[in-house]
């Protein structure tokens, strides 16, 4: 049986494995880096259009987060979320380093739509709030205990820490920008994004 219809047969046994498109909600704009050469890979990885998922508690639990947020003055910008399997085994195959890829060979949060890379944006400029660096930058500081942020900097990564663990997500100590929804392990997941969406857009 292809994984397609894998899935479908998991969802009707189960729906709360159902992936939710989540990119298009009020107060969360997705900018999919891995849909230009702009990222650690200096490759195009994801198709130019397209929607981003997470499985259905972790979508509910984000959607939760924006609507909080948004009552702050702020929003939420995705930078990844699911990420095919075979997408992993890609960026392993060009960056082999456990720090900063996850090992294919045990799959990954992002492989069973559970792990979400974002920041926090002002609604009312559309700036992004200074976390003290980028998305993947892979040195010390963009580690939560890094010492060398300002205290505004220090205050935005609280800001989106406190929102995100409130309501069920745990952080990467590694990584500001990553977190994973806890409440549930799901299968790892090999899908293109067609395919969730000829399923759930």
């Amino acid at each position: 049986m292809d994984k397609y219809k894998v899935y479908k047969r998991m969802v009707l046994a189960d729906s709360v494995g159902k992936m939710v498109p989540i990119g298009t909600y009020d107060g969360i704009m997705y900018q999919p880096v891995y849909a230009g050469n702009n990222n650690f890979t200096g490759q195009r990885l994801y198709p130019k259009h397209h929607n981003t998922y997470l499985r259905m508690p972790a979508a509910k639990a984000l959607l939760a987060i924006a609507a909080t947020l948004k009552q702050q003055g702020y929003g939420i910008i995705i930078w990844d979320a699911y990420r095919p399997y075979t997408i992993s085994k890609k960026m392993w195959g060009l960056v082999p380093d456990e720090r900063y890829v996850a090992n294919p060979a045990k799959g990954s949060g992002h492989n069973r739509g559970i792990a979400v890379d974002l920041t926090l944006y002002i609604l009312d400029t559309g700036q992004e709030l200074d976390m003290g660096t980028g998305f993947d930058n892979f040195t010390d500081s963009a580690h939560h205990g890094f010492k060398g942020l300002n205290a505004q900097q220090q205050a935005n990564r609280n800001l989106l820490k406190k929102a995100m663990e409130e309501h069920g997500f745990t952080s990467l100590a590694t990584e500001w920008w990553h977190y994973s929804w806890s409440g549930k392990t799901f299968p790892v997941l090999d899908l293109s994004f067609g395919q969730l969406a000829k399923l759930t857009d």
